[in-house]
């Protein structure tokens, strides 16, 4: 799930950001950078994850924002991890600032079969002494490493 989609080039510990829709770019600059996306659809994608931001926060609870938007110029599921230990604010279910922000750029014809995937990520990260691990995390392979560690624990590995 999560650990099967991240890599070293799209998790930063330490967004620069100070707002949601400055934070959406960065992550997915972070996609281009690591030529997860090509430079040629940075714009499409952020318009993407943007209108879908606009139309309804993905800011969740307990410091978690999970943005995504779908698009019919990618055929797989990507993802981008951004941990902010100040908080961006986003809008979130419960009024506190975002520390955990997982970008994710859905097929658009595929959608509704990504939709578990959220949910999974949703709940992985429902857990707060993950959520306190990973802001706590001093480089991305810790970050990918407690990930993996707690999709293995829950069995959600596809």
């Amino acid at each position: 799930m999560l650990g099967e989609m991240l890599h070293e080039g799209v998790v930063k510990i330490g967004l620069d950001a100070k707002e949601k829709y400055e934070a959406i770019e960065e992550l997915v600059d972070l996609l281009v950078e690591a030529h997860d996306i090509p430079l040629s659809l940075r714009d499409h994608v952020v318009e993407a994850v943007t209108a879908r931001e606009r139309s309804m926060s993905t800011g969740m609870e307990a410091g978690v924002a999970l943005p995504h938007g779908s698009s019919d110029q990618v055929d797989d599921i990507i993802g981008a991890f951004g941990i902010a230990p100040r908080g961006i604010p986003f809008e979130s279910l419960d009024g506190r600032p975002a520390k955990l922000i997982i970008l994710l750029v859905v097929p658009k014809q595929r959608f509704q079969a990504h939709v578990r995937t959220l949910a999974g990520i949703a709940h992985l990260l429902s857990q707060e002494s993950l959520r306190e691990a990973l802001i706590q995390a001093s480089d991305v392979t810790t970050v990918l490493e407690l990930i993996e560690q707690e999709e293995d624990k829950a069995g959600l590995h596809e």
